[in-house]
């Protein structure tokens, strides 16, 4: 049994929900768990057996404009490992976690602890965050006095050696999903959704204009100009809601066919209705919305952005495009939808790579890695 300490993003994003998902299945599997964060993580299921949640309490002081939330941070990672006696702390996401892990690290060697720092990068603390002036050299200098770095993607890890001058190995392992979760589904809600002659084609993300939705809704309007029996159904809420009313303001004909279902709590019944998977993001540290849709058994046109192509394979799950590249997802979506025996076979190959990234491969090599780590302290 391995203790560890879970420092991430309380939120729905994808850093968070990894770190959450990640933290309860090493408890199902017997290790002790303490999420150290701001709030309760989102899915974060308190009546698990060896979990446990520890908040930053950040004290209001007027004489801060902005509270020192990292210096708090840093003392409820020492507290906690003090108290419980951590054997590891994993840092997800490089600001400010992984800065505050290792000062953290070196207050609890001054008491003659050593803690080892496991840092997980996942892509905006890469890609857009870490690249700041503000930031660029604590996350550089983070990384490399972390006693061991992860990567979720082959090109989120590239990219952080491009960016930084790292003189560490980043060691990559994937994102994962529980394809049990899928596989316990029994019905969906197509009949809600579509005709049986139509085809569904889905978008899920938190709509900015990095996931570039406007490219979703050219395709599915010039499918609709071909015409070819298709729904368009978009999950998500964001800044880019404005960008699709105004196209359903220019479109009025097309109202009734999109259907907006905002944030859903129980994702996977729509996606295991759905035939197309629309990704066409501008940048993706690796894929995970599609590697749900992939398990729910949907095919896949995606974007060649970040680390997707480790996940949707071309030709084979789906097909992928060059970023901005509409006229080709047009094309691809036309085949899948007028070929029922071309979309089958997808579908089925979706699934089957899908259960590459199964948490039953995926957690062993966290688990290496602690161990690793706690062996080389």
């Amino acid at each position: 049994m391995i203790k560890i300490g879970i420092l991430c993003y309380p939120t729905y994003g994808g850093s968070g929900i990894v770190a959450t998902e990640l933290g309860m299945l090493l408890a199902r599997k017997g290790h002790e768990v303490h999420f150290i964060s701001s709030s309760m993580p989102a899915r974060l299921d308190m009546t698990m057996p060896n979990i446990y949640f520890h908040k930053v309490n950040v004290e209001d002081y007027p004489l801060f404009k902005y509270q020192p939330y990292d210096i708090a941070l840093t003392s409820a990672i020492y507290q906690t490992v003090k108290l419980y006696g951590l054997d590891v702390i994993h840092a997800h996401y490089a600001v400010p976690y992984a800065y505050a892990a290792y000062f953290a690290k070196q207050m609890l060697l001054d008491d003659g602890v050593a803690t080892p720092v496991i840092t997980t990068l996942h892509g905006t603390d890469i890609t857009l965050v870490g690249q700041h002036p503000s930031y660029k050299k604590a996350v550089e200098f983070s990384i490399n006095h972390s006693d061991v770095v992860t990567a979720v993607s082959e090109s989120l890890r590239d990219n952080t050696y491009e960016f930084f001058n790292i003189k560490k190995e980043i060691k990559v392992i994937p994102n994962f999903i529980d394809n049990a979760d899928f596989a316990a589904i029994d019905k969906c809600v197509r009949a809600k959704l579509a005709s049986p002659d139509e085809k569904i084609l889905i978008h899920v993300s938190n709509l900015r204009k990095v996931k570039r939705v406007q490219d979703v809704l050219e395709v599915f309007y010039r499918l609709h100009l071909q015409s070819i029996k298709c729904r368009l159904v978009i999950v998500g809420e964001g800044p880019e809601m404005e960008t699709i009313n105004s196209f359903m303001v220019r479109h009025p004909e097309l109202r009734d066919r999109i259907r907006l279902l905002g944030k859903v709590s129980d994702l996977y019944p729509v996606l295991r209705c759905a035939d197309i998977f629309l990704l066409p993001s501008e940048q993706e540290s690796f894929g995970l919305a599609a590697l749900e849709a992939m398990a729910a058994g949907t095919a896949v046109i995606s974007s060649n952005a970040g680390g997707i192509p480790e996940v949707n394979t071309h030709g084979k799950t789906g097909y992928i495009t060059e970023i901005g590249d509409t006229e080709a997802m047009v094309t691809y979506a036309r085949q899948l939808c007028e070929d029922d025996i071309l979309l089958s076979q997808m579908k089925e190959n979706a699934k089957e790579v899908a259960q590459r990234f199964d948490i039953k491969n995926i957690i062993p090599l966290y688990e290496a890695v602690y161990r690793e780590a706690i062996d080389h302290k």
